[in-house]
């Protein structure tokens, strides 16, 4: 890379033995399950992958991304396969689309099976169109092949996963209800190669989040802010996707918790004086991140925002240094509410007993969503709640994307905000038990305030957690870092040094 590069990074090989140890812990855990309910160790895992999905009733293809699941056990970049896994010996098998001969006019090679054999670290690779009769060929000596389907709901999104379909399929027996519950809870935990690319998408992005400060100014749009996080982690980190739809919010607009959807469409002016919320991820090789930053436009925190954002800061500190394998992520959840509402109480915006506010729920008015969320292939990666676990009902709980006891290899965000919401404030002012709390004067100072929210990754550890965002947090560091002074800090630097050093 050119010494004249603005990061230190460059992409990473990703081997091929990330996915393929994904299979095998796999087969194990199914092997496992079988054998503790007497069913005999046979059968194939089947998937299906990704299909190519034109825009409407046109002929424009939209940039393809695999099926999670698929992409978690195969590592295919390509659409139109299927994958399986044999569940007596743990061979692994892809089926390609047979592409017509003037696919190598419009796009490119035809590739034969043995490059994705050997780019992919599998046992064989058939045509899809082969399906039925290399299943019946090398697995029914047994009698009809058992296949095991992958069909089970996104507790996120409501939406089920689809079992694959192939023609002929009604010649084998299926499960639906075994394989998505064990593969969820496989994803649920990552591996050190896992890690190692989640690491990366962390790196890249965190650096992206720097450039992004440094760059934003009063009379830029917040698209230009978009445009410069997308172009840092494409140029220089190699990430052509992003792991969800980028949240560049400034004034009024930070307390619009997903902002930036095709209705408001991150096209606000920046004015000085404005806080920014930035919550944006790059995805590389299918991993993700979820980072999200908060710091004024003008490089300089006024004594309202700083306020505001060191009581999420603490709430943030809090949950890490809290976290460990045991730990029950509900209850991280409500130790972020209380360090909030005993920093906005200590700033008399509240009045009253917090633990009492805590009781009403109070909380959940300046953080209705959830404090974070299990994060790899997906940004909200999915096993948040196995069967038995059910979602809380109170307010802000039920946001709560896990109720899971913290395990060691999870990886997690911390994300608490503190808000200013009129919809929610209107309605806590309106109920005669909550608005006893409020200092409505004060209130009224922030309400046009926005918010603040501050999001890390977090990988549970054997004895507390790692922490794979590397981001300024501190106000001085921000305030350095947006005069200009180099990112990470030196570890001796003072408030005082940093100032001097960019400058201030």
């Amino acid at each position: 890379m050119a010494a004249t590069s603005p990061s230190s990074l460059a992409p990473p090989a990703v081997p091929m033995e990330l996915h393929a140890g994904n299979r095998d812990r796999l087969i194990a855990a199914l092997r496992g399950h079988l054998s503790a309910s007497a069913r005999p160790p046979r059968g194939l895992v089947l998937l299906q992958g990704g299909e190519e999905q034109t825009r409407y009733c046109t002929d424009h293809l939209e940039l393809f991304r695999q099926e999670s699941y698929f992409a978690y056990l195969f590592g295919v970049r390509e659409p139109g396969f299927y994958g399986a896994i044999d569940i007596a010996s743990g061979q692994s098998i892809l089926f390609a689309p047979r592409l017509p001969a003037d696919y190598a006019v419009w796009m490119g090679e035809i590739k034969h099976l043995s490059y994705f054999r050997d780019t992919y670290k599998v046992d064989m690779v058939f045509y899809v169109d082969e399906i039925t009769q290399v299943v019946q060929d090398r697995f029914g000596d047994d009698g009809k092949p058992l296949l095991f389907l992958l069909h089970g709901k996104n507790t996120d999104s409501g939406n089920f996963s689809k079992p694959a379909s192939f023609e002929g399929m009604e010649k084998f027996d299926t499960d639906l209800s075994t394989l998505h519950p064990i593969l969820t809870e496989c994803r649920v935990i990552k591996s050190d190669l896992e890690l190692a690319v989640i690491q990366y998408a962390n790196d890249i992005s965190s650096e992206a989040h720097i450039e992004v400060m440094r760059q934003a100014r009063p009379g830029m749009k917040e698209y230009q802010l978009e445009s410069i996080f997308l172009h840092h982690a494409y140029m220089y980190g190699g990430c052509r996707h992003c792991s969800y739809t980028c949240i560049c919010a400034t004034g009024e607009n930070s307390a619009v918790l997903h902002y930036g959807h095709a209705a408001a469409p991150n096209d606000r002016t920046l004015n000085d004086g404005d806080m920014a919320l930035m919550d944006m991820g790059a995805e590389y090789h299918f991993y993700g991140s979820d980072i999200t930053c908060s710091y004024p436009i003008n490089g300089k925190f006024s004594s309202s925002q700083i306020v505001i954002y060191n009581a999420v800061l603490k709430a943030h500190n809090d949950v890490i240094s809290h976290m460990r394998p045991g730990v029950n992520y509900m209850d991280m959840h409500k130790l972020a509410e209380r360090a909030i509402l005993e920093s906005l109480k200590k700033e008399q915006i509240l009045q009253g007993d917090v633990d009492d506010m805590m009781a009403q729920r109070l909380g959940a008015v300046f953080m209705p969503h959830g404090l974070g969320h299990l994060l790899g292939i997906d940004t909200h990666d999915p096993g948040g709640y196995p069967e038995g676990l059910q979602r809380p009902k109170e307010a802000g709980l039920s946001s709560l994307r896990t109720t899971r006891e913290l395990k060691e290899g999870m990886v997690i965000t911390v994300e608490p905000g503190c808000y200013f919401i009129d919809t929610l404030l209107t309605k806590a002012r309106n109920d005669p038990i909550s608005s006893k709390f409020f200092n409505w004067q004060e209130i009224e100072k922030y309400k046009s305030f926005g918010g603040v929210r501050i999001e890390s990754d977090v990988y549970v550890t054997a004895q507390g957690c790692r922490n794979l965002t590397n981001c300024p947090r501190e106000t001085w560091e921000i305030e350095a870092v947006m005069a200009g002074a180099p990112w990470p800090l030196r570890a001796s630097t003072s408030p005082a040094a940093a100032a001097a050093e960019s400058g201030v």
